[in-house]
């Protein structure tokens, strides 16, 4: 999954750097804390995280997990006197389904993120691409 958090350039500009800073520091901690310990969570740069889901058995268990990111992530985050709400976009792609290697499954996971961003934001969408498995 690659997750980005909507509008973050805005609370930037209006609150600075330092909460910022702080807010992508809560945002981690939000994705680990409800993720299974086998999960790995990573910022890649800027807004975007990568979540690594071993194991995940189907593409219904995959919606179960972006739906819940997408609902932890939009509790309000108090940090430094100040309420900030957010919403965040998800992309999802399944191995081997959308691909076979580790590169092409972030790049989709990537471009299915900026689709959910382009389609409303605050949302999940999956990998437009289907390898054929035989």
């Amino acid at each position: 999954m690659s997750v980005a958090i909507d509008g973050f350039k805005q609370i930037n500009d209006t609150k600075g750097h330092d909460i910022g800073d702080l807010l992508l520091r809560a945002v981690a901690r939000r994705l680990t804390g409800c993720l299974r310990g086998s999960d790995t969570v990573a910022r890649l740069g800027g807004d975007e995280f990568t979540v690594i889901l071993p194991g995940i058995p189907s593409a219904q268990d995959a919606t179960r997990v972006a739906t819940k990111l997408l609902n932890t992530l939009a509790k309000p985050f108090e940090l430094e006197g100040h309420l900030i709400s957010i919403t965040s976009s998800v992309g999802i792609s399944l191995y081997p389904h959308q691909a076979s290697d580790l590169e092409t499954l972030l790049k989709e996971a990537d471009s299915a993120m900026y689709r959910a961003k382009q389609s409303g934001k605050g949302r999940y969408e999956f990998s437009l691409i289907s390898v054929e498995m035989g």
